[in-house]
C-alpha cells in the first residue's frame, strides 16, 4: 500500500544500550542520545529516559529496538523522520540478552540482523532460529529482518516465518527505513486486529454452542398451545444469569412451565439456575408436581449452593389437556399474568404463596386451581420486568404498572414474540436505560 514519504529533516535520534554506539555525527553516544530525546534528558542504563513514554504513536516518537552484534562497527542506522516529521528513536543490543532489557512497552518495532546467532543453536541447525527467538520474546512487536543483499530467499523466508518485512543491509537509507518501520508497525496492527476479530468469532460461535446447551428447547410436540420467550442476564456480557425457565409436555398431555430465579447475579447463581431448571424437567417428565416437585428441588438446592443464604423463587404451572384450567404452584414468586379476548389482563391468585426454595427446612406449597377458558394467554416472568425504575425517580413499575402496561399492548393486537418484544422494550425505555438485573419472560398462548 503507498506510504507518505517523510519530509527530510537531518535529525540525529541514537538512544545507547549497554554499547557504545557511533553518532552520525561523531560524538560520544551519550551526546547523541541526550540530542534524540525529546526532553533533553540523558536515558538511564536500560535505555529509558526519566519521564514515562506513553504507547501512543500519536502522542510520542516512534522507538526502534536495533539488534546487531556490532552497532558501532558494521553499521550506522540513519537518520530517521516518522510520518509526523519526528525523530525516530534508536535502542541498541549487540545480542539477545540486551534487547529482553532494552524491550519495553514504549518500543514500536525491532530490526533484527538475521546474521546474528542465536542462543544454543548453531548456523547448521536454523538460519532462522535467532528471528524464532525474538519472535516468541516480543510476540506483541513489528519485526524487521535485516539480511544481506544476495540472501533474498533469507528474507522471504523471514517474513514466512513471522517478520512484517525485510530489508538488505547494504541498501540502508534514512527514507527506506523510516518508511519501512512505519509499514511494519502498521502492519502488526492489522495481523492483531484481525486475529482478535478471529478469535472474537471463535468465542461467539462457542457461546452460541453453550447457549443452545444451557438454555432450554421447549418439549411441546403433539401440544396445540404457543410458546415465546425473552431472556436478558443483568451481567454485562454474560451469557446467562441466575433466572431460569422450561416448558414441557408430558405424555397424558398436560403441559408444564415453570419459572425462578436465583437470588444474586454471578456465574454461581447462573449455574444454580441451570442446574434446578435441569433438575426440574427430569422431576416433572418423572410424574412429580406441586408440592412433592418443589420439595426435591429445594433438595437440590441445599446441596448445590455454595452458600447457606443463597435461595430461589419459583412458579410453576401445568396446564390440563383440554387447556381450559391449571394448576398452579408459587415459591415465593410473582404470579403470572393471564390475558384473555373481552377481558383485561389480570394477575392470577397468589394468596397460597409458599416460601422461596431454601429458605424453611420442610416448608410446603399449596397447589392451586385456575380456569383459564377458551382462548387465553398466561405470562410468566421474573421479577427483573418489574422491578426497573419509572423515569427519574426511585418508583419502580410493579406488578401493577407492568398488567396495565400488558392490558394496552395486549389491546392493541400484539401477541407472542411481539408481545414480549415490546413488554421489555417498553420497561428499559422506563427505566432510563438497560435493567440492572436478570429478565426472564416467557407467553403460552391457546386459540381455539
Amino acid at each position: 500500500m503507498p506510504v507518505p514519504i517523510p519530509r527530510q529533516r537531518a535529525i540525529p535520534a541514537v538512544e545507547s544500550g549497554q554499547a557504545q554506539a557511533a553518532s552520525p555525527r561523531g560524538g560520544s553516544a551519550e551526546e547523541s542520545a541526550k540530542d534524540a530525546s525529546p526532553t533533553g534528558r540523558t536515558p538511564d542504563t536500560a535505555g529509558n529516559t526519566t519521564d514515562k513514554v506513553e504507547n501512543n504513536t500519536a502522542h510520542t516518537n516512534l522507538t526502534l529496538l536495533l539488534i546487531e552484534d556490532d552497532p558501532a562497527g558494521s553499521m550506522i542506522v540513519p537518520d530517521m523522520l516518522d510520518q509526523a516529521g519526528k525523530p525516530i528513536r534508536v535502542r541498541t543490543a549487540r545480542n539477545l540478552t540486551e534487547a529482553g532489557r532494552l524491550l519495553t512497552d514504549d518500543v514500536h518495532c525491532i530490526l533484527l540482523d538475521l546474521a546474528l546467532p542465536a542462543p544454543g543453536h548453531s548456523d547448521s541447525e536454523d538460519e532462522l532460529a535467532v528471528l524464532r527467538h525474538v519472535l516468541e520474546l516480543a510476540p506483541r512487536h513489528a519485526v524487521l529482518a535485516l539480511t544481506a543483499s544476495g540472501d533474498a530467499e533469507r528474507g522471504a523466508e523471514a517474513v514466512r516465518v513471522g517478520a512484517q518485512d525485510y530489508l538488505f543491509r547494504d541498501e540502508l537509507d534514512g527514507r527506506l527505513l523510516s518508511r519501512a518501520i512505519r509499514y511494519a508497525v502498521e502492519r502488526k496492527r492489522s495481523e492483531s486486529a484481525e486475529r482478535r476479530l478471529a478469535e472474537g468469532r471463535l468465542r461467539a460461535q462457542e457461546n452460541r454452542r453453550l447457549e443452545r446447551g444451557l438454555l432450554p428447547t421447549p418439549l411441546l410436540e403433539g401440544s396445540t398451545l404457543r410458546f415465546a420467550a425473552r431472556y436478558r442476564p443483568g451481567r454485562s456480557r454474560a451469557l446467562l444469569g441466575g433466572d431460569f425457565y422450561d416448558v414441557v409436555r408430558t405424555p397424558d398431555g398436560t403441559v408444564h412451565a415453570m419459572i425462578g430465579d436465583v437470588c444474586g447475579h454471578g456465574p454461581d447463581e447462573a449455574a444454580l439456575g441451570v442446574e434446578l431448571r435441569i433438575a426440574w424437567r427430569a422431576l416433572t417428565l418423572a410424574g412429580l408436581c406441586g408440592d412433592q416437585l418443589l420439595g426435591t428441588l429445594q433438595q437440590v438446592l441445599e446441596h448445590e449452593r455454595a452458600d447457606d443464604e443463597i435461595f430461589a423463587t419459583l412458579c410453576t404451572v401445568d396446564i390440563a389437556p383440554d387447556g381450559r384450567r391449571a394448576g398452579l404452584c408459587l415459591a415465593g414468586h410473582p404470579s403470572p399474568l393471564l390475558a384473555r379476548p373481552g377481558k383485561p389482563a389480570r394477575l392470577l391468585p397468589y394468596d397460597n404463596n409458599g416460601p422461596a426454595l431454601g429458605l424453611l427446612p420442610g416448608a410446603r406449597w399449596p397447589r392451586m386451581q385456575v380456569e383459564l377458558g377458551a382462548e387465553w394467554s398466561l405470562m410468566l416472568y421474573t421479577d427483573g420486568l418489574i422491578e426497573g425504575h419509572i423515569g427519574q425517580g426511585r418508583e419502580r413499575l410493579g406488578q401493577d404498572g407492568m398488567t396495565e402496561m400488558v392490558r394496552r399492548q395486549f389491546a392493541e393486537g400484539l401477541r407472542g414474540e411481539q408481545l414480549l418484544r415490546a413488554a421489555v422494550n417498553e420497561v428499559r425505555e422506563l427505566n432510563g436505560g438497560e435493567l440492572t438485573d436478570d429478565v426472564a419472560v416467557l407467553l403460552l398462548d391457546r386459540v381455539p
